[in-house]
């Protein structure tokens, strides 16, 4: 068994901890038990995870005489909704989920997302603890208290701030998702140099393909390091009243390419994100913010290691820049009308805006859309 690496949400008595390692969902069960409320617990994922791990995380609770019972759901994006929202919600009544019974969310984001939110409203507020199976899920969403669905108006424009009592990242499972699953998770690594740790973002450069290879002490240091950025900013600024705000680098474009995509797999959210961040430098040296060579630099990397990197990425779709604008305004981020982009004056210096003219906006989505 691996050292486990510890970070630690600082949140007062809703504070937990962040664990990273090999052989953590094996030993599960001793992790979980000191932050349960009761011996029992109901395990949420979905079909192509549990054929993966579920009988492990089973085993582990059991070994730690933790009752258990599982709901398993469709894979995907399209099972972030209200629809399957309530027929997890009916299954949790009918199993007698009690108040101080935990839900397990054992899959990527949107089994965390989906398990938090029904977490959040069921009873009024029950516990939840964090399995994250996906690189994205481990370094971003299982960290923070972010849940939610999607509507067909616009991606988690319904949910809560509700966090986890613990977050268990098993490296080991890295190492069964595909390339392009990797990916996705690496563009979420990838933005917190972007946003404040350029030093974090020249190590990436150098050793990025060691993580996408699931190279074992790349792959730590990068888990541990974007765990730790995630925890920093979340307890300074738990409701995204200020500084959190900087973890949508590239979400605003990212967002509204998902919206008009259907939230298919057609492009997945890491992806979008990736595309979504070359916009945001690529817009920010237009403005004259950033040194040109800085978001050229983002693109060199993201595209060196397969990421998309523009919209002639997704094969076959005609982009129309107007369109997207209007997702962009349907966005949960706009203040009083206006559209909040996260921008940049070089690597590692990103801010929040709501000023930018959206005129900027549209001439570079139409030329993104042409080339």
């Amino acid at each position: 068994m691996s050292e486990v690496g510890r970070r630690r949400v600082e949140l007062g008595a809703r504070g937990y901890d962040i664990l990273v390692g090999g052989d953590l969902l094996a030993q599960a069960g001793r992790h979980m038990a000191p932050v349960l409320r009761q011996p029992r617990t109901i395990i949420v994922t979905d079909r192509n995870v549990a054929a993966l791990y579920l009988a492990t995380l089973e085993r582990a609770l059991g070994d730690a005489g933790i009752a258990y019972e599982a709901v398993v759901l469709p894979p995907g994006e399209q099972t972030k909704s209200f629809e399957h929202l309530a027929r997890l919600i009916d299954r949790l009544l009918e199993l007698g989920v009690e108040r101080r019974t935990t839900l397990v969310a054992l899959g990527g984001g949107v089994i965390g997302d989906l398990t938090g939110f029904a977490a959040a409203i069921v009873l009024r507020g029950i516990e939840f603890v964090q399995v994250p199976t996906t690189l994205l899920a481990q370094v971003d969403s299982s960290v923070g208290g972010k849940t939610g669905i999607d509507t067909a108006r616009g991606k988690n424009l319904v949910g809560s701030f509700h966090q986890p009592r613990l977050v268990l990242a098993d490296m080991d499972v890295l190492t069964t998702l595909p390339r392009r699953e990797l990916l996705a998770g690496y563009a979420e690594l990838a933005k917190y140099g972007l946003i404040d740790r350029p030093e974090f973002f020249a190590w990436l450069e150098g050793h990025g393909a060691g993580v996408i290879e699931c190279d074992p002490a790349a792959l730590r240091h990068a888990v541990l390091t974007g765990c730790a950025a995630k925890a920093a900013i979340v307890a300074a600024d738990e409701r995204e009243a200020g500084a959190r705000a900087l973890l949508n680098l590239g979400h605003t474009f990212a967002h509204a390419l998902e919206a008009e995509t259907g939230f298919g797999d057609e492009l997945r959210h890491g992806e979008a994100v990736a595309i979504g961040m070359v916009m945001a430098f690529d817009l920010s040296a237009g403005l004259g913010l950033c040194p040109t060579e800085d978001a050229a630099r983002v693109r060199r990397h993201l595209a060196a290691l397969g990421l998309p990197t523009g919209l002639d990425s997704v094969q076959g779709r005609v982009w129309d820049a107007r369109r997207l604008i209007a997702h962009m305004h349907r966005d949960k981020k706009v203040r009083d009308g206006r559209v909040a982009f996260v921008l940049a004056r070089g690597i590692g210096r990103a801010f929040v805006t709501d000023q930018v003219d959206l005129a900027a906006v549209e001439t570079l989505l139409t030329d993104a859309a042409a080339a």
